[in-house]
Parts: C-alpha cells; sequence; structure tokens
C-alpha cells in the first residue's frame, strides 16, 4: 500500500545522513576512524564494578558523574559542561537550540555531511563557502552576515587543521553569532578552542569520545561553553528527554576521562602510525593535505579512486569514499593498528 500525496504534505522529509558501513566479517576496518585501540582499563573496570540493581532505575538526568569528571579535567565549571548520545547528539541539539535565525548558517562545502542533514531536517536556511584548492576554509567568506557558524577542526574529511588564531579570528569577526567548533579529532591536531571559551561569549566547543578515547561504541559527546549558553542547550534537551545518557555510558565515561596517561599514550600511537603511513603512501604516489586527524584523505594522479576502492572492498580492505563533486577522486583511510595499514599497503604496493 502506498501512501496518499495529501497525507505526505504533511509530513517531514529528509535525505539521511549515510554512515560508514559496519561490516560483520572480519575485515581490515579503515573506514569510520574508529581507534583501533581499546579504551582505559578503567573502562573495562568500571563496567566490571558497576551496580546492576541500578539499571531499573533511570540515570541522572544531570550526568553528575561524566559532567564533573570533564569539567575537572578542563578547568571549567560543571554548568559549563553539557554531555549527549555521541557528539552527533549534543551538535544537533545546537542546531536546534542556536541556529533560529532566518539568515543562513555558514559552513563549508566539503565538510562533515550531518551539517545538511540537520539543516534540511530542521529548516534552517544554510550557504557553503567553498574550501580553497588545498582544502582550507577561506576566512574571509564568514565575514558576513549569518545566522551562526559551525565547522570541524581538524576539517573532515579533509583532515586539515586550523591554527587557534584562524578559529579567533573567525569568533572575532562574528560576536554577533554563535559560531560552534566541532572538535571531533583535535586530539590528533593540535591547540583546542577551549582555551577561548572564558573569551568569547558566542563559542561552543564541541568534543567525542569516539575517537581519541576509543569508546564511539558508548555513544558519549560534549559541549563546552558558558554557563548561559550551556542552559538554553539543557532546557531544549529537557523539553523532550531528560534521560540521554545512560547508567554504564556516565560511570565508564568519568572514568575514561581520569586515565590521562592511558589516553595520550594511545594518540601518541596513533599520531606514529599516521607519520609512518604518511611516507608509504608519498612513496606509492599518493597525495593528501598534511593530515592532522586519525585518518588520511588521499588520492592518486593515476588511479581512479571509485575503482580502487572496489578492489580494496573486495580484498576486505575497507576505506570511506565519497562519489560528490571535488572529492571523488580521493579516499579517506583512518589509520588503524600497524599490522592493518600494513596490510593495506601490500596491497597497495600489488594493486598500483
Amino acid at each position: 500500500m502506498t501512501v496518499r500525496n495529501e497525507l505526505l504534505k504533511s509530513i517531514r522529509q529528509a535525505e539521511p545522513y549515510v554512515p560508514g558501513e559496519q561490516p560483520r566479517h572480519k575485515v581490515v576496518k579503515l573506514n569510520t576512524n574508529e581507534n583501533p585501540y581499546p579504551p582505559s582499563p578503567r573502562v573495562a573496570e568500571a563496567l566490571r564494578n558497576a551496580d546492576a540493581d541500578a539499571l531499573r532505575l533511570y540515570p541522572d538526568p544531570e550526568a553528575s558523574a561524566l559532567t564533573e569528571a570533564l569539567a575537572e579535567y578542563y578547568g571549567v565549571e560543571k554548568d559549563q559542561v553539557f554531555v549527549g548520545v555521541g557528539s552527533d547528539d549534543v551538535i544537533s541539539l545546537c542546531f536546534l537550540t542556536f541556529f533560529n535565525s532566518e539568515k543562513p548558517i555558514l559552513f563549508p562545502d566539503i565538510t562533515y555531511s550531518f551539517y545538511k542533514v540537520w539543516a534540511q531536517l530542521y529548516r534552517i536556511p544554510y550557504e557553503c563557502p567553498k574550501l580553497d584548492e588545498d582544502f582550507r576554509i577561506v576566512r574571509e567568506d564568514y565575514y558576513r552576515e549569518n545566522g551562526g557558524i559551525i565547522f570541524p577542526n581538524p576539517n573532515a574529511p579533509t583532515a586539515v587543521y586550523e591554527e587557534l588564531d584562524f578559529v579567533e579570528d573567525i569568533l572575532e569577526h562574528n560576536r554577533d553569532s554563535i559560531v560552534i567548533v566541532d572538535e571531533a579529532y583535535i586530539d590528533f591536531a593540535g591547540r583546542s578552542a577551549m582555551e577561548l571559551i572564558g573569551k568569547y561569549d558566542n563559542l561552543i566547543v564541541v568534543q567525542t569520545f569516539s575517537k581519541s578515547r576509543s569508546m564511539a561504541g558508548m555513544r558519549i559527546g560534549y559541549a563546552v561553553s558558558n554557563p548561559e549558553l550551556i542552559r538554553c542547550l539543557s532546557n531544549v534537551k529537557y523539553s523532550f528527554n531528560s534521560y540521554t545518557m545512560n547508567q554504564p555510558a556516565l560511570l565508564c565515561g568519568a572514568a575514561a576521562v581520569k586515565d590521562e596517561e592511558y589516553f595520550k599514550e594511545k594518540i601518541r600511537m596513533i599520531v606514529k602510525t599516521r607519520e609512518w603511513a604518511k611516507d608509504e603512501l608519498g612513496r606509492l604516489g599518493f597525495v593528501f593535505p598534511e593530515p592532522k586527524a586519525n585518518f588520511i584523505f588521499a588520492r592518486h594522479p593515476k588511479c581512479d579512486a571509485q575503482k580502487l576502492f572496489e578492489e580494496l572492498k573486495a580484498h576486505n580492505i575497507y576505506v570511506r569514499h565519497w562519489n560528490t563533486e571535488r572529492i571523488r577522486d580521493h579516499l579517506r583511510i583512518t589509520i588503524g593498528t600497524k599490522e592493518e595499514m600494513a596490510a593495506l599497503f601490500d596491497f597497495l604496493k600489488k594493486a598500483l
């Protein structure tokens, strides 16, 4: 039975985000930027020690254990931290809360594709200034009237990182707009915009546990800003779901934050493998922007990216490819373990 056109007119339509494939068989999985190492041992310990009986009760709506741990880690107050079910949940709520002007919001043409989905879903006007030929944001494109700004730093899928003075320049030119800096990959890059929270009342910084903290399966994201903006964000959250974070996620997230030594060691390992992978790809003839994330956005001047993507997949090596304008000749390659990357390079040497 088909739905009548008269009914469809009143139904909200959306073109959904397309996530990377999650194969169920054994593969070399380099397509979704997951951390190749397990989370901190303290996370497993928190799960073992969790009180199963507590699961019959609703979790703490204020997520106190996690927000307090994050506030202490960043040297801010608890009322400056907001947590959600992954950074996707947090950013979606930010769109709903802060982007309510009739003016278009701004984000790059090549960036995290969920931004466009949320803008369309919430009927927010938007414009996408083009990155330059080196896949860098042109800051002057953001020196104009707008209803808000969001961009990732480092950007995805390009892995390009902009220095803190660049971010501050965007903030200075947009004092009357909310500016959201999506720092999903910042731990692999450089200085964070967290340093600017106390200076700019229009800044919101969003981060995640999915990448550097190896907890994509737990779905933990958070925003840090001034208390007033966090209060507005919380009010929207409490308007439709007060209990977004489950009890195990709150306990495990707080435990992970407290294991700084493990966190830094795994980042060092990934960055070291990334630098080695850059050299290997370069020797094979690939070119790419300087990567500052846990992935490399590479193309080969003599290879069709779509064909290479399909050949890799046929040999159980998964990377990411978008058949879209400006980036269809690129592959995004997640940094895996040294062994996983070696398997990729062994195949590429034969294929090329």
